[in-house]
């Protein structure tokens, strides 16, 4: 239990640092799409050997497959639904001309930059608040599950912080941008936070100890969710605001996050 709280409390403090930072500072915007990639390329490493595979040696490859496209459809479907949230009127953005993520505001938390109308509503904050809960939930429990059953979770653990970050740095600046306090954006924050490290107490308690065909289920969900988040949120905006950097810190963050997992 002590372990669980303490990998949890680490996975979920870069919500809170992400929050204070974006609360208070504009950073530039190469630097903070170096940051979204950099988080990809670890969180490719987690979803591949840390969730993927361990959900093929719990369950076996069909109860794998089914669970991660379980995964990737539910938060594919949501995360539409709350960019629609974000920005209501946008409705559907033809395939040559895709506007991004209107929840991941960049420009909101990027110096010389005017926030979307998305964070001047007040949506996009908050829409990106619901998405990292919707995609940290699973990915959490994983973490647990996998410090309930002693098999290490360090490079997920790096993976969930590095992540975590980013976004909350951008949700909290376009929370910014709509004028709330810093009291009301660490508020909401460090509520996802509690929730997050509830999660990964959940997993290391009663579901670590559960059959291995059960576990293979949420692990298989999380990689699923992580890979839909690279696909529809992190990768596009980093690669459309980032330019060359950010294939090097791509793969910064796929070799450190490997490096981990071997440990």
């Amino acid at each position: 239990m002590r372990e669980s709280l303490l990998f949890g409390a680490l996975a979920s403090s870069a919500l809170i640092i992400g929050a204070v930072v974006g609360a208070r500072f504009t950073l530039p915007k190469r630097l903070l799409a170096v940051l979204l990639s950099f988080a990809a390329g670890s969180l490719i490493t987690a979803l591949a050997f840390e969730l993927f595979e361990d959900a093929y040696e719990h369950g076996g490859l069909g109860r794998a497959i089914i669970g991660l496209l379980a995964g990737a459809i539910v938060f594919t479907t949501l995360s539409a639904l709350l960019d629609r949230w974000a920005q209501p009127g946008r409705g559907a953005v033809p395939a040559d001309d895709h506007e991004g993520s209107a929840k991941l505001d960049t420009d909101a938390a990027a110096t010389a930059e005017a926030p979307s109308s998305a964070s001047l509503s007040g949506g996009a904050g908050l829409a990106l608040l619901a998405a990292v809960t919707l995609d940290g939930v699973p990915e959490n429990v994983a973490l647990g599950v996998s410090l309930g059953q002693g098999t290490g979770g360090i490079a997920l653990l790096a993976a969930i912080f590095v992540s975590n970050l980013p976004e909350s740095l951008v949700g909290a600046s376009s929370m910014r941008a709509q004028g709330r306090s810093l009291r009301y954006i660490l508020g909401l924050w460090g509520a996802c936070a509690v929730l997050l490290v509830l999660a990964v107490v959940v997993g290391a308690g009663p579901l670590s100890g559960s059959d291995p065909a059960t576990i293979s289920l949420p692990l298989a969900f999380a990689a699923g969710a992580v890979i839909a988040s690279l696909a529809d949120t992190l990768m596009p905006e980093a690669y459309e605001h980032g330019g060359p950097a950010v294939a090097l810190s791509t793969a910064a963050g796929f070799v450190l996050s490997f490096a981990l997992s071997l440990q």
